[in-house]
């Protein structure tokens, strides 16, 4: 059941996730399972690999800086106030397509997903770089990385970082 949950700005846990930051807004047990929020900041050259969510919709809100986003033929670069809708099922990539950092919005639909951030963040804050133990996380949580040729060509145009 979804009850009041109040955010004042700044607050809410935060993380870092190697590249991007993430930023606790609304968890899915304040939603009943429905949704979740939280922010991401994009350090210039940040990039998300070509991935597939098998459990959830991401929504996307850019709210500063500009965003790359790819899913499967289509791209979009998206200034602050641009939405973009990546569905369950799709191969996507998202990137900070400018020269300064980008923050995003992210609703998480139904929750769940924001549960493997707080994962990660709990490994990157113990200093845990097991691979495996990742990879296992990613499984557990319907995250599939995938390879997509278009990944160089936005690499090289947007001066990424492809780690």
């Amino acid at each position: 059941m979804s009850r009041l949950r109040v955010v004042a700005p700044g607050e809410g846990r935060s993380g870092d996730l190697g590249d991007i930051t993430v930023d606790f807004k609304v968890w899915g047990a304040d939603t009943g399972g429905a949704l979740a929020i939280v922010e991401h900041e994009f350090r210039p050259g940040a990039l998300v690999p070509p991935h597939v969510h098998t459990r959830e919709d991401e929504h996307s809100i850019v709210i500063s800086g500009l965003m790359g986003f790819r899913s499967e033929d289509r791209e979009a670069v998206l200034g602050p106030g641009g939405y973009i809708t990546k569905p369950r099922g799709e191969a996507h990539a998202m990137w900070n397509a400018g020269s300064g950092p980008a923050r995003m919005i992210e609703v998480i639909s139904p929750a769940g997903f924001e549960l493997f951030f707080r994962a990660v963040v709990d490994m990157v804050e113990a200093g845990d770089t097991d691979a495996e133990r990742g990879a296992a996380l990613a499984a557990e949580h319907g995250l599939e990385f995938v390879d997509r040729p278009w990944l160089a060509d936005v690499v090289r145009r947007f001066g990424l970082s492809a780690s």
